[in-house]
This record gives structure tokens, C-alpha cells and sequence, in this order.
């Protein structure tokens, strides 16, 4: 009977032992994710932002932007290394180490892939030294981050799968029988990216240009592996596949420096010798004396005798590309030039045709 006490005794003192090192080892674990929390909280408020604002006493906007996204994936971080570093104090079964472990090293994995995913949506803000030294332009930088981004990706997938011990050379190999068929699957897929490519490598233009094809016009906003897209003119958004608009001829009005006013004016037959040629000097005269036009490219003929009309030829070009100033160049030029022929008093003359019928006086015949 007293060795059944002693041992239930001893028994009731293991169990408080127990407990007590679960309590205490629950304190240090509570302890230990607090500390790494509140230092991952220091890291991406106070570091992170101290270097921040060196970069912007710098004017480094690029770095700037690079600090501000790591605060998040760091707080993050820290609170999942918190996390497992106090499981590890805890008196876990030595079979769910290993995996703990396997979680661990993955989250390191995902960390690294999200801040740098973060950092690819600033590429556009790289210094101009990289870009100048890279030659990379505003068409080029999309492109490739798209392409950054995908390998990021993947290389993310291939590495945690290794990491649990998932065979992905099979997955691989796989990949490398099935080619023919995705080839065969993905043909207009890689027409449109090659397409992209030969856009990228000749850069008939970039993002931001006024471009006309044979099946689109507008302002280019963005390209990616599949297709371009352009806003048209009535603020449409149009698709177009990379493969159809590297195979089309393309007018860049953003390259050119000038933009031309051509027309024909119709007058009527019967307007005077010295007033014709009284308004034809005005136009000339008005045409060098604006300033947005340049006076060495002014063209002013009696260029024929119409149908109907007596044609006269204007052509010159104005010192702007930009559609909307040209619009109102173009405007001022027409609004003047009619107030000339009003002055003048000239008509326009309009289509017609004069039709002259010839009557005959009719003999009777007398049989």
C-alpha cells in the first residue's frame, strides 16, 4: 500500500514537472515571437523608411520606391521566422521537425519571390544610367518585366517543390516529350511573341505614339507577349496580336517633326484675272508671316482648269507633330483664308454642269 502512494506520488510530481516545463517553454516561445515581431516592425518603419529618406535626399526615386515595397514582405517575414523559431522551443515530437523545417526554408523562398516581384512593378523607374548602359526604352521595360516576373514565378514553384521533395526533373522530361504538341497548341501564341520580338528589336515605335496601320489607328499604351494595345481615336480599346502588327506597314506620326496642310480650292470661272491673283499673294503672304508654319515649305499654284472650277493648290507644312495643335493650326490657316476670298468677294464654285440644247424649226412635207 505505501509503495502504491509513493508511486502514485511521484507520478502526481512528473506530471507537475510536465507541466511546468510546458508553461515555461510556452513563456519563452510567446516571448520569442514578440521579440522578432517587434524587430521586424523596427526593420520596415524605421530602417527601411530611415533609408528611404536618404534616397529621396538623393533624388533617387527608383530606390526609393524599392524600400517602400520591402516593408510589407519584411514584416511578413519576420512574423513567420517568429512563428517557427518559437515552435522550436517548444516540445515538439521530433517527427514534425523535419516538416517544420520544410516550411520554414519555404517561406524564406516565398519572401524572396514576393519582394522581388514587388520590385518589378518599378522598372519603369529605373535609373537612367541602367537604362541608358542596357539600352532599355519605355516599349522594352514592360516586355521584359513580364518575362521577369514568369521567371520568377517559376523558378519559386521548381524550388519549393524540390524543397519538399517533389521530382520535377520527371515533370521536366514530361514537358520535353509533349513538346510537338504544345508547339502544335501554342503556334499563334508564339507567332504573336516573336512578333512582339521583332516590334521590340526594330522599335517602329514606343509607348505613348500615334501610330496608323492598315488595321488600327491610336496612341500605344501597352505590349506583352500576345498582343498590342493602342487607345483609337474615339477612346476605343483595341487589341491587336503582335503577329498581325509586325506583318503591316506602320506610319509613327510621333517621329515625324512636322505635319502637312494640303488641299484644293474650287473657284468659280468667273472670277477676275487680278483678283485671283490678288488672293493667291494674300494666302502667301499669310502662310510666311504664321508662326507656326514654316515659310520655306509653302506651296501656292493656279494649278488647273476644272470641270467646273478654277483649282487652286496649297501645301505647307506646320512646326508641330502633336495632333491637337495641329488641328488648331490647321483651323486658324482655313478660318483666314476664307476671310481673304470674302474680302475679295470670290465665290467657291460648286459641281455642275452647263447642258445647251439646240432647237431646229420644223418644215412640213407636203406630199
Amino acid at each position: 500500500m505505501t509503495d502504491l502512494l509513493a508511486s502514485s506520488g511521484y507520478y502526481t510530481m512528473v506530471d507537475f514537472l510536465a507541466l511546468h516545463q510546458w508553461i515555461y517553454s510556452i513563456i519563452i516561445a510567446a516571448v520569442i515571437f514578440l521579440v522578432f515581431c517587434i524587430l521586424g516592425r523596427f526593420l520596415s518603419t524605421y530602417i527601411l523608411n530611415w533609408l528611404q529618406n536618404i534616397a529621396k535626399r538623393n533624388q533617387m526615386e527608383f530606390w526609393v520606391q524599392v524600400f517602400e515595397t520591402l516593408q510589407e514582405p519584411i514584416k511578413v517575414l519576420f512574423i513567420g521566422i517568429g512563428f517557427f523559431a518559437a515552435l522550436s522551443v517548444l516540445p515538439i515530437p521530433a517527427s514534425f521537425q523535419n516538416s517544420i523545417h520544410h516550411i520554414l526554408r519555404s517561406l524564406i523562398i516565398i519572401f524572396i519571390a514576393w519582394s522581388l516581384l514587388r520590385m518589378t512593378e518599378h522598372a519603369s523607374n529605373l535609373p537612367d544610367e541602367i537604362k541608358d548602359t542596357f539600352h532599355l526604352d519605355k516599349i522594352l521595360i514592360p516586355f521584359l518585366n513580364n518575362a521577369i516576373r514568369f521567371i520568377i514565378v517559376a523558378l519559386a514553384i521548381v524550388i519549393i517543390a524540390q524543397e519538399w521533395n517533389y521530382n520535377v526533373n520527371g515533370f521536366i522530361a514530361g514537358l520535353g516529350l509533349g513538346g510537338l504538341a504544345i508547339a502544335l497548341a501554342a503556334q499563334n501564341f508564339l507567332s504573336n511573341l516573336f512578333g512582339g520580338m521583332v516590334i521590340i528589336t526594330e522599335k517602329p515605335f514606343t509607348l505613348g505614339d500615334w501610330i496608323k496601320t492598315p488595321s488600327v489607328e491610336g496612341s500605344v499604351e501597352e505590349i506583352n507577349f500576345r498582343s498590342t494595345r493602342i487607345r483609337s481615336f474615339d477612346q476605343a480599346y483595341v487589341t491587336v496580336p503582335n503577329s498581325t502588327l509586325a506583318g503591316e506597314p506602320i506610319t509613327n506620326y510621333s517621329r515625324i517633326g512636322r505635319r502637312r496642310i494640303t488641299f484644293r480650292l474650287a473657284l468659280v470661272y468667273s472670277t477676275p484675272l487680278d483678283k485671283l491673283e490678288s488672293s493667291m499673294g494674300k494666302i502667301k503672304n499669310l502662310l510666311k508671316d504664321h508662326p507656326d508654319i514654316y515659310a520655306d515649305t509653302i506651296t501656292v499654284y493656279f494649278e488647273k482648269f476644272g470641270d467646273s472650277s478654277l483649282d487652286l493648290y496649297i501645301d505647307c507644312f506646320t512646326r508641330t507633330s502633336l495632333l491637337s495643335d495641329f488641328m488648331f493650326i490647321r483651323n486658324d490657316v482655313n478660318l483666314k483664308i476664307m476671310g481673304i476670298f470674302a474680302d475679295e468677294q470670290i465665290e467657291f464654285a460648286l459641281p455642275s454642269q452647263k447642258i445647251y440644247i439646240e432647237s431646229k424649226a420644223k418644215t412640213d412635207l407636203i406630199p
